[in-house]
């Protein structure tokens, strides 16, 4: 492989990201228009459109390099860096017209995420951090919060109602309420990543996520001084993983780990 630039990657995840982003935003008049839909999800028109003016951003400048997306995947060719893309997270909101939703893209090589940016169009918040830059929203740095007590925490979660998992996201999800100051359910994981990294929250917890929701928002929160822990891979792609602004990251981990050996393996 070439070398490329980090600057050259992170400027074409920014560009990726507003092109799916904006035009989103811009059709969201078109946001019930539904491609598919489950008992507790929906797959939007809009996503496949997003996620193609996204491909397109990418190949326009790197034409060769393989891209994973939620929408889309290309065969990987381990020689070139392989783009991660989620059109929007956070469907779910957007289609009912809540703001909190954003597009994530990252890139990594040799299982190294080199670049990554979360884009808000509706929040005007574009988060973006390299693997030797620090994390900034809107040119501005980031910093995680110096709470270290979860009792005093803020504590972001997901509510994953798959069947082998919702017994012990109900019983997370109690536990947390005891044990934090308060527990948060937003919608949009990426999102919710780096509202740890800006120090809004203190930690934020997933029972089954995958890469296209996670790559870009764990490396923004790790270069804010945040930690992001992979706790078990589930197959298929799908991972256990929490993370924090690292000072409440055992006490939060020993919640987690308690929570799933209380339930066991709950995979299909």
């Amino acid at each position: 492989m070439q070398t490329i630039p980090i600057n050259d990657l992170l400027d074409c995840a920014i560009a990726a990201a507003r092109a799916a982003g904006d035009h989103a935003r811009e059709q969201a008049h078109r946001r019930t228009e539904v491609h598919a839909r489950a008992a507790h999800d929906v797959k939007l028109a809009l996503d496949t459109e997003a996620q193609t003016r996204a491909s397109d951003a990418i190949h326009a400048r790197y034409p060769t390099h393989p891209i994973l997306g939620e929408e889309e995947s290309h065969d990987r060719d381990a020689a070139e860096p392989r783009w991660i893309v989620d059109p929007i997270d956070g469907t779910v909101n957007f289609s009912h017209g809540l703001p909190l939703w954003c597009v994530s893209v990252a890139v990594e090589h040799e299982g190294r995420t080199l670049a990554g940016v979360v884009y808000a169009p509706d929040l005007n918040e574009l988060y973006t951090a390299a693997c030797d830059q620090a994390a900034l929203l809107n040119g501005n740095p980031l910093s995680v919060s110096t709470i270290d007590k979860l009792e005093r925490s803020l504590i972001m979660t997901d509510t994953n109602k798959e069947p082998y998992d919702f017994p012990a996201g109900a019983a997370l999800y109690g536990k947390l309420l005891h044990r934090a100051q308060k527990v948060r359910v937003m919608g949009a994981a990426a999102l919710d990543i780096c509202r740890v990294a800006c120090g809004m929250a203190e930690g934020y917890t997933a029972l089954g996520i995958y890469p296209w929701d996670t790559a870009a928002a764990a490396l923004i929160l790790e270069r804010a001084g945040g930690r992001f822990e992979v706790i078990e891979q589930l197959g298929n792609g799908r991972f256990r993983a929490l993370c924090s602004n690292n000072h409440v990251h055992a006490a939060l981990k020993e919640v987690f780990m308690e929570t799933v050996a209380e339930f066991g393996d709950h995979t299909p």
